[in-house]
């Protein structure tokens, strides 16, 4: 069936659900009757390469290759017929079928062993009492690890579950290393993925292959298969766009790689492929195109020639997964980090709230570049019925809005609109830790089915927030993640080390804060990143302001990381054991003892920060009375009423999920509270808010204030009577 276009993302990216770049671009060309057809080559590939058929052929190369293998290859080899017998049942079950084989997984022996199942009684002991489910999908994934170990090592060292050649593509600033790489015979994987991409170039006979390379670890599989589009048809066109060529191929001048690519495109890449589409039988010297680089009279040519806007995210379309194969994708459960587990267990829709960043000052981030900069909001209604079309599409109800940050105001929005629909999900998101997090809206957000949150606390230093242009203190997150966590929401913080003009003290004190908040219960996850500087952060783009030198180079092909020396002289490398290892104690509640001494080899100075400082800081209450016209919202059950004439007190009982609330109350006022929680439902058509209450009681009763914070009215917020 002849296609115009063929969108892939190329090996490798995540395993348990599809990255969502291609199923986007679908949406938005149905809206535009062009035909296309997608493929994720990465979950393709791995489908085909973890079969019994396959590893037969790996285990055959292996054993031909005269090479003195470590002691834990030299096992695999030696259990190769256990791994052969039990391939093809594990892949399935991790795929989410035969649910009963867990038992045999979990079975002591069943499974044979190598490296990765050394460390098994520690990992047991992090991961807690597991279900078994989950326990056998950790036991799998142990088994698949081992195999990945022994691929590299024996087969292809470029290989990875989630990225591909990495190395080729990371601060690649000559495009030498993988021109000539790509000179070389395809390794057995570059083979398994060629076929598969023959195979569906035939199947669709595209005019025009696109590649999505959102990773430097997809980039070298992406060029390997333009590289095989060009010697199997010259005929079809190939480009590719993507977070990669977004912030890495913003300068390229390399003539070579255009004997791969015919087009690179930037940023947003609906209007750009568009407008290659229109153009797909035109002379290119003449066409004009948007954000797109080409060869134009043997040169790179950056051609944004044509005037016609981006369009607006209400015109996108909703992201299309149709073509993705979404019962292959594989559930693995790695490591014991409660966040880390909802990127790779379970497959999840994912839709943006908002293009670009609503703050957009971060100094550490590219905020000079569109995909960030160019903000713009999504309105609820639109969003809500793109999650219903999509859960009618997949079946799946679980979402991942991919935000740089969620917008707290459409959030709430969001929140109400899923509320008042009756529709059941499961959502979670990338936020910044602003006052705007009320205790009322995150109770709001977890009605909506909301169960997690990552957002940046970076370094837990007020100084250095302030030099990040965080837009918040250290102060201020304890008490946000407290809301979230006492919503039951989950709260992952992205943390930093090594940030510019940042002092051995400070990293001390970062942890200290870190060590109390996850002692205090208000965040579960977390994860230490070093700082890094690229080329279109504030940093990168004016790094004496930061007390930052950076490193020099000339620039033909990739242009993002940018490596500097800090005017402080510190070794940060030296920190990174010791905040990853104090880290991972933290997270199962241990060790909160401990001398921060004792986490590292080397001397640090002991920590500035009282030992009570996030304990104060939650127990100082900034009380703030809400506007009058905040919205007076209802999200718990309707009450039966109890009604007493002796002592004319009247009894509202409320039945929730875990238990019963019960209120007195007078009874002349029944009637009246049960007609605000009536007007108070998400779904009634006209907005309650704080001064439409006060009024109506007004009409009828004396002093509002009195009633409104009285030991009834407390007991009710705590019920679900939220205000925001």
């Amino acid at each position: 069936m002849l296609r115009k276009l063929l969108l892939i993302t190329p090996p490798f990216t995540q395993l348990n659900t599809p990255y969502p770049a291609t199923a986007y671009l679908k949406g938005f060309l149905n809206t535009k009757n062009i035909d296309s057809y997608q493929m994720d080559l990465g979950i393709d590939v791995i489908n085909e390469l973890f079969t019994k058929k396959n590893l037969i052929k790996l285990f055959e190369i292996a054993s031909k290759a005269n090479v003195d293998y470590s002691d834990n290859s030299q096992r695999i080899i030696a259990l190769r017929e256990e791994y052969l017998a039990k391939i093809n049942d594990v892949i399935t079950f991790l795929q989410g079928n035969n649910h009963s084989y867990a038992r045999s997984i979990c079975t002591e022996g069943y499974l044979p062993q190598a490296s990765r199942f050394n460390q098994l009684d520690d990992l047991e002991w992090a991961f807690g009492n597991m279900g078994m489910q989950d326990k056998a999908k950790h036991l799998a994934t142990l088994f698949l690890e081992d195999l990945s170990d022994f691929i590299i090592e024996c087969i292809d060292d470029n290989f990875g579950f989630s990225r591909y050649a990495e190395r080729l593509g990371m601060s690649a600033n000559s495009f030498d290393e993988l021109h000539q790489s790509l000179q070389r015979k395809p390794s057995f994987i570059d083979q398994l993925t060629l076929e598969l991409l023959e195979k569906r170039i035939k199947e669709t006979q595209p005019k025009l292959v696109c590649f999505s390379v959102p990773f430097p670890g997809n980039l070298y599989s992406a060029f390997r298969c333009a590289q095989w589009i060009k010697s199997f048809d010259s005929n079809i066109q190939t480009a590719m766009g993507g977070g990669f060529p977004n912030t890495e191929l913003r300068s390229v001048s390399d003539s070579r790689v255009f004997e791969y690519f015919d087009f690179i495109t930037l940023d947003d890449g609906e209007v750009p492929i568009e407008l290659l589409v229109e153009n797909l039988e035109t002379d290119r010297n003449t066409v004009e195109l948007k954000r797109t680089f080409h060869l134009k009279d043997g040169k790179v040519f950056y051609n944004n020639l044509s005037s016609k806007p981006d369009y607006k995210q209400v015109d996108l379309g909703t992201p299309d997964y149709s073509d993705l194969h979404l019962g292959k994708y594989i559930s693995f459960i790695e490591i014991a980090n409660p966040m880390h587990s909802l990127w790779s267990d379970g497959r999840w829709n994912k839709l943006t709230m908002a293009h670009g960043c609503y703050w957009g000052k971060c100094t550490f981030c590219d905020i000079s570049l569109d995909y960030i900069k160019l903000y713009e909001p999504i309105a609820a209604k639109i969003l809500v019925d793109r999650m219903e079309n999509l859960i009618t599409q997949t079946g799946d109800t679980g979402f991942h809005f991919v935000d740089e940050a969620a917008p707290p105001a459409l959030m709430r929005e969001l929140a109400l609109e899923i509320v008042r629909r009756k529709i059941t999900v499961t959502w979670w998101t990338n936020i910044r830790f602003e006052k705007s997090f009320t205790y009322d809206l995150c109770q709001l957000l977890k009605a909506s089915g909301c169960i997690a949150v990552s957002g940046g606390l970076e370094v837990a230093s007020d100084r250095l927030l302030k030099l990040i242009d965080k837009g918040v203190t250290v102060e201020q997150v304890a008490k946000v993640t407290r809301n979230f966590t006492e919503a039951g929401i989950m709260v992952h913080a992205y943390l930093m080390y090594g940030y510019p003009t940042q002092t051995v003290q400070e990293t001390v004190d970062s942890l200290e804060m870190v060590r109390q908040m996850f002692e205090q219960g208000i965040i579960q996850s977390g994860f230490w990143h070093q700082f890094a500087l690229t080329a279109h952060s504030p940093v990168g783009l004016h790094p004496e302001l930061y007390g930052v030198t950076p490193e020099k180079e000339e620039i033909t092909f990739a242009h993002n990381d940018v490596q500097f020396t800090d005017s402080t002289g510190i070794d940060h490398d030296q920190f990174s054991y010791g905040l990853k290892k104090s880290l991972f104690n933290y997270m199962h509640g241990l060790c909160f003892e401990f001398d921060l001494q004792e986490w590292f080899d080397f001397n640090i100075p002991q920590t500035t920060i009282p030992e009570d400082f996030i304990l104060n800081s939650l127990e100082e209450e900034e009380y703030q009375s809400p506007q009058p016209s905040a919205k007076v919202i209802w999200v718990g059950n309707t009450p039966t009423i109890d009604i007493a004439k002796k002592n004319k007190k009247a009894k509202l009982i409320f039945h929730n999920n875990i238990g019963i609330t019960q209120l007195s109350i007078d009874n002349e006022k029944v009637d009246w509270v049960v007609s605000i929680l009536n007007q108070a439902k998400p779904e009634s058509k006209t907005p309650l808010t704080l001064a439409k209450v006060k009024k109506s009681f007004e009409e009828h009763y004396d002093d509002f204030e009195i009633f409104w914070y009285s030991k009834p009215i407390n007991t009710l917020r705590k019920s679900g009577l939220l205000v925001i």
